[in-house]
């Protein structure tokens, strides 16, 4: 009987604590419960040392514990996630939030380990759950019923639209994933790309891609921080890199650019944003993105400013990524017991729990998707409207004008 009013007792602990309405229970005994949260997804906790370890550091804690199994939430994951995200933040936790993110992470040695710790994962992982050309950012989808596959085919278009890539310039990629961007843009729009990515593994997939498809003349991978660019390129263009970078060293990515393109080149930023300052949860920049920082966008402004680089055009893809969140969880489930064979079910666990984390923070609008355009003040080649943008049958006849340019 002590044990039973004990177990309640840190039950009804949590649930008072918890950002949210929540319910909870333990395995296999007490449950916490009320009538307004019977129809929520259950957190079965499997014992009382689970219980005390939530209660001393939750934030960290309840990834770790999900992970190693001695957490199961039954019922709708990303549901439960959502009624989490919804909940409005303290003035207290602000406070905190925005004396933590002044912290400097991201040195060009510090840089190195934390993309290693991400991104040199085996390719192999990606594949099973990615589209075909490995675009780990977010899609762009025109309808609905658009296909995974044909909304990155779409998102590469719209960057390379957004940018006005004409046949012969050339652009310099910060950040370029597994290369689909370089190679699309260098494929489609006879532009000479050099790309530069410290990912040993992604360099070596974007390598063999390009000599694949054929365009070792036209793209360049370099293994190499973005802080080593040098060289004039018409364009400039960065795709989920930013959030990286961390906004300590937004002075030196500013460098790069105006080195880069100057006041007569214009240039695309496309990354996780947020309504406001505030870090990542500690539990993803502790076991998935460490350094990771996302901006809101008065913050990415310090980068344009001190060089006088005109915003043209800002579009939020917030319910874009949503959606790309929620094709890549679907494939990770449906290939989870080939991933926790193969990588652990630890692993498989900690990154089911980061896409549906991630999915719930797109969804309830925590997390935000913003492409910049920008241009220097000398740069004369801008389009008049935004017609071209979004009109599909101009830009079939476009690519097929700019495709035989390339190949004849």
């Amino acid at each position: 009987m002590p044990h039973f009013w004990l177990d309640r007792h840190l039950l009804n602990a949590i649930q008072k604590r918890a950002p949210a309405p929540i319910r909870l229970g333990l395995e296999p005994g007490s449950e916490s419960s009320h009538a307004p949260l019977s129809m929520l997804p259950t957190i079965r906790v499997k014992d009382r040392r689970t219980l005390l370890a939530l209660l001393s550091n939750p934030d960290i804690n309840f990834g770790d514990l999900y992970s190693a199994g001695r957490i199961e939430v039954k019922g709708d994951l990303v549901r439960l996630l959502e009624e989490l995200y919804k909940t409005p933040e303290s003035t207290t936790s602000r406070i905190v939030s925005r004396l933590s993110r002044l912290i400097p992470s991201n040195s060009m040695r510090a840089s190195r380990k934390n993309i290693h710790h991400h991104y040199d994962l085996s390719t192999d992982f990606y594949q099973l759950w990615l589209d075909p050309q490995l675009v780990y950012t977010c899609a762009y989808f025109p309808d609905r019923n658009t296909t995974l596959e044909q909304a990155q085919q779409a998102k590469l278009d719209l960057v390379c639209r957004k940018l006005w890539l004409r046949p012969g310039e050339t652009v310099v990629e910060a950040g370029c994933g597994w290369g689909a961007l370089a190679i699309h843009m260098a494929k489609f729009y006879g532009v000479r790309v050099k790309a530069f990515n410290i990912s040993r593994e992604q360099i070596a997939f974007a390598r063999e891609q390009t000599c694949r498809e054929g365009l070792g003349s036209l793209v360049e991978f370099h293994e190499d921080d973005y802080r080593n660019i040098s060289g004039k390129s018409d364009a400039f263009v960065s795709i989920g890199m930013l959030e990286h970078v961390g906004r300590s060293h937004y002075r030196e990515f500013a460098r790069v650019i105006d080195r880069t393109i100057g006041q007569r080149g214009r240039g695309l930023l496309h990354f996780i944003g947020r309504n406001y300052p505030h870090p990542l949860h500690p539990w993803i920049t502790k076991r998935i993105f460490p350094g990771g920082y996302v901006p809101a966008l008065g913050e990415v402004a310090e980068i344009f400013e001190p060089y006088d680089f005109s915003m043209l055009d800002v579009e939020n893809l917030c319910t874009h990524y949503a959606k790309t969140l929620e094709f890549w969880l679907s494939r990770f489930e449906q290939s989870y017991e080939q991933l926790a064979e193969r990588f652990g079910t630890a692993f498989a666990r900690m990154w089911r729990l980061y896409l549906a984390g991630s999915t719930a923070a797109f969804r309830t609008g925590t997390l935000q998707l913003f492409q910049i355009v920008f241009a220097g003040r000398a740069c004369d080649s801008r389009p008049w409207n935004r017609e071209y943008l979004y009109n599909n049958s101009a830009l079939q006849n476009e690519r097929e004008v700019k495709w035989t340019r390339v190949m004849f």
